[in-house]
């Protein structure tokens, strides 16, 4: 992982920090603060002491991954380089900001939830942006949510488009049973109860009710619950919940819900790098 920080540093570099190399002498040392300047669930602290362990930069004292900081906080307290610090601030801030906007939006959405539901799982979805998803889905851990799948090998989901090729859900269930390993699981994804019901007949581990209505999934599971299939699988829904209507989803004694909200719609965190004392100057380069 480290790898990819210091590319995401390198994107931000490009040839070389031109005003902090102007400006700073070499030698130059610094402590520095990064700063909350509201209140959220802390995320990526540990992918950010890693890169500024890799730097040199000393990490006086940090706060955690999931703790929960308030505006005006000390999230971290550095020493060291200044010309270093400088040239990681921005790319510092942004991860560690977008990964706790993350945390923090899905912990809100999870307590919601669970206030109403406390078995109910909350799930990302694989919509992350290309390079970020193991950032954006260990956020969402965080935050107290699921991650669901990382990438496509790891369980069967049969989708609209797989089925509009293959011609029918118990089909298509069928087959992945038979060409895939029985250690992955099988999930079919359905927009009505009827199909709800044919996946769960034809053997599907989890069903996953997309782009219904509260109402049209309680109808799904009471059509389960009334052919004897609701406890063979795992009751997933998905498409249209948002943290205003999660809680009515809840209700309804499904297993998993899932939300590409928590990736793609959360804030960033604000923070803000503060340098607070300057412990080394050397003379200036005129």
């Amino acid at each position: 992982m480290l790898s990819e920080l210091q590319r995401f540093l390198q994107e931000d570099l490009g040839r070389g920090d031109l005003t902090t190399e102007a400006l700073i002498p070499e030698g130059t040392e610094v402590r520095a603060v990064v700063l909350a300047k509201e209140r959220g669930i802390l995320a990526g602290i540990r992918e950010c002491r890693e890169l500024l362990s890799s730097l040199g930069i000393e990490v006086v004292r940090s706060m955690r991954d999931g703790d929960l900081v308030e505006g005006g906080s000390i999230v971290l307290e550095l020493m060291g380089d200044a010309r270093k610090i400088l040239g990681v601030e921005r790319t510092l801030l942004n991860l560690l900001g977008h990964m706790s906007g993350i945390a923090t939006l899905t912990n809100a959405i999870v307590r919601r939830a669970r206030s109403i539901n406390p078995k109910v799982r909350i799930a990302a979805t694989r919509k992350t942006l290309p390079g970020l998803r193991y950032f954006e889905k260990r956020a969402v851990e965080i935050g107290g949510g699921d991650p669901h799948r990382y990438d496509l090998s790891d369980m069967v989901l049969i989708k609209d488009n797989h089925l509009r090729i293959v011609g029918s859900v118990d089909e298509a269930v069928r087959i992945a049973r038979e060409r895939v390993s029985f250690t992955k699981k099988v999930e079919v994804e359905v927009s009505s109860a009827e199909d709800a019901v044919v996946a769960a007949r034809a053997g599907a581990d989890v069903v996953m009710l997309d782009n219904l209505t509260p109402s049209e999934v309680m109808r799904a599971v009471e059509m389960l619950i009334r052919e004897g299939l609701r406890d063979r699988v795992i009751l997933e829904v998905s498409g249209g919940i948002t943290a205003d209507n999660v809680d009515e989803y809840a209700a309804l004694g499904i297993d998993v819900i899932s939300m590409g909200a928590l990736t793609h719609s959360a804030s960033s965190l604000d923070l803000s790098l503060e340098v607070v004392e300057v412990l080394r100057a050397p003379k200036s380069i005129s």
